[in-house]
C-alpha cells in the first residue's frame, strides 16, 4: 500500500509541474504576439485575460459544469442511501460533506467540482447507482471526495480555462498575422511571420491538450489510491472500474471539455482506435488502474 501512496505524493508535485508548464505557456504566447508586432500592450492583454478568465471559472465552474452535464440536485428523500454513503466517507476524510447531484444517464460514472472542499460537488448517475454494489459506489465516491480533498477539483476547472485561453490566443494571433491589422502585419515581414502564425496556430493547442490530459491522468492516479486508503478495500474500487469501463453506453451529455472530469471516460470504444486518440485519452488506462489496486490488496 504505501508504494502507491508514495506515488500519490509523486504524482502531486507533478501536476504542479504540468499546471506551471501552462503559465509559462500563456506568457510565451503574449511575448510572441508583443514580439511580432512591437508592442508590449499585447502582452498585457494576453496575462490579463487568462487572469479574468481564470478568475471568472474559480468562482462559477462548478455552474457551468453542472450545467452543461444537465445534474440535478440528489435530495435525501429520494437518495437516502447515497447521502449516507458520502456524509459517512467525508466525516472519515475530514472533509464537510459536499454537496450531491444526479445526471439521469444510464452509463454509470460520476464526477467531482467545485472551487474547495467547502464548495465540493459529487455528481453520479442514475446508472452509477443501479448497476453498482454498496461497496464499489462507496468507492466511486471516496474517490470523488479524493478529488475534493487533493484540490484536484480547482486544478481541473483551471486548466480547462487555460486551455481554452490558448486556443482563443493562438487563433487571435492567426487573425492578425493573416490580415495584418496590428505592427504593419504583412509590410513588415508579414510572410515570415504568416509562416510563424500558422506553426503557432497548430502546435500552441495541441501542447496545451497534451499539458491538461498529463494532469488530468495523474489526478486519477493519485485519487484512486486515496480512495483505496480511505475504504481500506482497493478492490471495490478495481471492480466499480471494470463495470463501468465495460458498460456500452455513450453519456448523452458529455463532451470534450468536461470528460477528463469523470471517473471514467465517458467515451466509449474511440480510444481504441488509434495511437494518435490514444495519446489524446483524458484518462489512464484503466486496465493500468486496476492493477495498481489489485496490487495494493
Amino acid at each position: 500500500m504505501s508504494t502507491l501512496y508514495n506515488q500519490s505524493e509523486k504524482n502531486t508535485y507533478k501536476s504542479y509541474a504540468y499546471l506551471a508548464g501552462f503559465i509559462a505557456l500563456i506568457a510565451s504566447v503574449g511575448w510572441a504576439l508583443s514580439y511580432f508586432y512591437q508592442d508590449v500592450t499585447i502582452l498585457y492583454i494576453a496575462l490579463g485575460f487568462s487572469l479574468i478568465t481564470s478568475f471568472y471559472s474559480y468562482w462559477n465552474s462548478d455552474k457551468i459544469v453542472l450545467k452543461i452535464s444537465k445534474a440535478k440536485p440528489a435530495s435525501k428523500e429520494e437518495y437516502p442511501e447515497l447521502h449516507r454513503i458520502t456524509e459517512n466517507l467525508a466525516i472519515s476524510n475530514g472533509l464537510p460533506k459536499p454537496r450531491l447531484y444526479v445526471m439521469e444517464d444510464a452509463q454509470p460514472n460520476a464526477f467531482a467540482t467545485g472551487r474547495n472542499p467547502e464548495k465540493g460537488v459529487i455528481a453520479v448517475t442514475t446508472g452509477l447507482m443501479e448497476r453498482l454494489e454498496r461497496a464499489e459506489l462507496e468507492a466511486v465516491i471516496a474517490h470523488e471526495l479524493g478529488h475534493i480533498g487533493n484540490n484536484d477539483i480547482l486544478i481541473s476547472s483551471i486548466v480547462v480555462v487555460l486551455v481554452g485561453t490558448i486556443v482563443l490566443i493562438a487563433d487571435f494571433f492567426f487573425r492578425m498575422a493573416f490580415f495584418g491589422r496590428m505592427g504593419g502585419g504583412r509590410d513588415k515581414g508579414g510572410a515570415l511571420i504568416m509562416v510563424g502564425a500558422i506553426v503557432f496556430i497548430i502546435l500552441a493547442p495541441i501542447l496545451a491538450q497534451l499539458l491538461k490530459l498529463a494532469i488530468s491522468r495523474k489526478r486519477e492516479y493519485l485519487a484512486d489510491s486515496t480512495a483505496a486508503l480511505t475504504t481500506r478495500y482497493p478492490e471495490g474500487l478495481a471492480r466499480a472500474l471494470e463495470k463501468i469501463s465495460k458498460d456500452p453506453r455513450q453519456l448523452k451529455t458529455a463532451n470534450d471539455a468536461t470528460a477528463h472530469l469523470y471517473l471514467v471516460s465517458p467515451f466509449r470504444g474511440k480510444e481504441q482506435n488509434s495511437w494518435f486518440r490514444k495519446l489524446f485519452m483524458t484518462h489512464p488506462p484503466v486496465e493500468d488502474r486496476i492493477k495498481a489496486l489489485r496490487e495494493m490488496s
